[in-house]
């Protein structure tokens, strides 16, 4: 503790940034196939509302803030970001991603179950990201708090961002989660709260669905997205696509950051439950590396060295930055590392996990695919195509769209994304996904070479003895048979005496075109003795 009593790890400012990746499963009858933000477009869709682009035609409304983020990316990152071309023309492209915004819900009312009182944060925003082309939607939720302890700190990263409890403990209490979650209105009134302590619910939910419930505070913050397994209507339904955790960031600006300790620095990176600052949550021989695993630490200077200190933690799932509250270079929103934090870390942090989701949700398209397929059905075999090259579209569209291994040339901005997609392990999930789509589209392919070129056999089969019936029944064009003035049943008597039997032996060519071909390559080969070439004849007419 300082002389004047002061906690020197008290956190000043806190930000926290969760991210919700959802697998979106449009209905039949919206008619929505991978434009899935249409349904929030129309009227009853309140209290989203489309997030109007910052990226204005007026100058005068135009921030530095945003010249900052838009300048910290490589083009082609930027032209997905932020479209291109002049705000005022028509001629301009807009950017694939859609972005809306609910403002109903104005503070997080939380209590854990340490007999603490309840903790109130203000909500920022909440944010619902689409992208073009991908059946993927991030739920964005950012909360703000001023002088919490690092043990409360410690316990929101733990507890708060659960889709829903793991298990509970005999007493009926969720482990792991929140006592209670409760979302606010801007006139204090409750709008919707937590359930993780209802076990019948998610237990009858797993057991009749086999899918996983979402808890009723975060099924509320989707609506009218609605998902996948509930019995409410809904234009759009989504499916958990990932961890019951979700992603999140935080920024810390503490009294002292010198303060916290290794274990505490450890608890931050690994979003970890609480515990001493003395005393590590793991055993020192799995954290001997942990400073080069985990940590960015070009800006975390030596104590008493000149220039703002900023520690840098990232383990994938989390993302902090730890700071001192009284460093302007830190706090300030507009041009510090807390706007930085809120838009160019965020954006690295949103692309990392949406690649992911993408991923994800195009692997179980696959694995879906495959489970649906009947060998013995036509119409299943015609609709497994279908989705198979529908999936091989959008990995193209994916690949040249929306997947990148750098994102920009500044140094701490490629470090930090190349350390989450490394802990993502997002490009080892890409190259496998992309060895199976091409392996499948490779085997339809041999498939449909396959069928091509024995549908061609039988076609060649059936003209060479098509031929022989021709130049046999050419007879009636030639004057053998003096015809001419008989009746007209004794010209149609003969033309059905050579009609129909050359009819049915089109057909039965047809029905043995496949022995024919083979009695055909055989008498071809001059390899093969004459007993063996009348045996392939014989095996015309063999059962079996």
């Amino acid at each position: 503790m300082r002389a004047d009593g002061e906690d020197p790890t008290l956190v000043r400012q806190f930000r926290q940034i969760l991210l919700w990746p959802v697998q979106l499963m449009p209905s039949a009858d919206a008619g929505i196939t991978g434009e899935h933000w249409h349904a929030l477009d129309q009227r009853d869709a309140a209290p989203w509302a489309r997030l109007a682009d910052e990226f204005t035609a007026d100058a005068t409304q135009f921030q530095e803030r945003h010249y900052h983020e838009l300048t910290s990316f490589l083009p082609y990152v930027q032209r997905l970001l932020y479209g291109e071309g002049k705000a005022d023309t028509e001629a301009a492209t807009a950017s694939p991603v859609r972005v809306y915004r609910r403002q109903d819900i104005c503070a997080a009312r939380v209590r854990a179950d340490d007999g603490v009182d309840s903790q109130v944060l203000r909500v920022v925003h909440v944010d619902l990201y689409f992208f073009q082309g991908l059946d993927v939607a991030i739920l964005v939720l950012e909360l703000a708090g001023e002088d919490l302890p690092l043990a409360r700190v410690q316990d929101l990263l733990y507890r708060f961002g659960r889709v829903y409890p793991t298990q509970w403990t005999e007493d009926g209490r969720a482990e792991h989660c929140l006592a209670q979650v409760e979302w606010l209105r801007i006139d204090g009134v409750v709008a919707a709260s937590s359930d993780y302590d209802d076990r019948a619910l998610y237990l009858s939910q797993v057991c009749r669905q086999r899918a996983p419930r979402v808890a009723a505070h975060w099924d509320f913050l989707l609506r009218p997205l609605v998902p996948h397994y509930s019995d409410a209507a809904g234009a759009v339904r989504y499916r958990l696509v990932d961890h019951h955790r979700m992603p999140q960031m935080a920024l810390l600006g503490v009294a002292d950051p010198y303060a916290l300790t290794r274990a505490d620095f450890v608890r931050l990176a690994l979003a970890t439950a609480p515990g001493p600052s003395d005393s590590s949550p793991f055993p020192e021989r799995e954290l001997l590396d942990f400073e080069s695993r985990y940590c960015s630490d070009r800006y975390w200077h030596a104590p008493g060295a000149d220039g703002s200190a900023a520690r840098y933690l990232c383990s994938g799932a989390a993302f902090v930055l730890v700071g001192r509250a009284d460093d302007r270079n830190f706090v300030d929103a507009e041009r510090g590392l807390l706007a930085q934090f809120r838009h160019q870390y965020f954006l690295l942090f949103l692309l990392a996990h949406m690649q992911r989701a993408a991923l994800f949700m195009m692997s179980d398209r696959l694995v879906d695919a495959i489970n649906h397929l009947k060998l013995r059905n036509a119409d299943s075999v015609r609709a497994f195509k279908r989705q198979i090259r529908l999936l091989k579209r959008t990995l193209l569209g994916f690949t040249h769209g929306y997947w990148f291994q750098q994102v920009s040339a500044q140094t701490q901005a490629r470090d930090l994304y190349r350390m989450c997609q490394g802990w993502l392990d997002s490009e080892r999930l890409y190259a496998e996904l992309r060895q199976e789509v091409e392996d499948m589209n490779d085997y339809l392919d041999s498939d449909s070479l396959r069928r091509q070129a024995n549908t061609v056999v039988r076609l060649t089969v059936v003209t060479m003895f098509g031929l022989i019936g021709t130049i046999t029944t050419g007879f009636l064009g030639m004057n053998l048979l003096a015809e001419a003035e008989s009746p007209l049943w004794q010209k149609l008597s003969y033309f059905a005496a050579v009609f129909i039997p050359t009819i049915w032996l089109t057909l039965y060519t047809i029905i043995k075109s496949q022995r024919l071909s083979d009695f055909l390559d055989a008498l071809s080969n001059e390899s093969l003795p004459a007993r063996m070439k009348f045996g392939a004849l014989l095996q015309i007419w063999r059962k079996g």
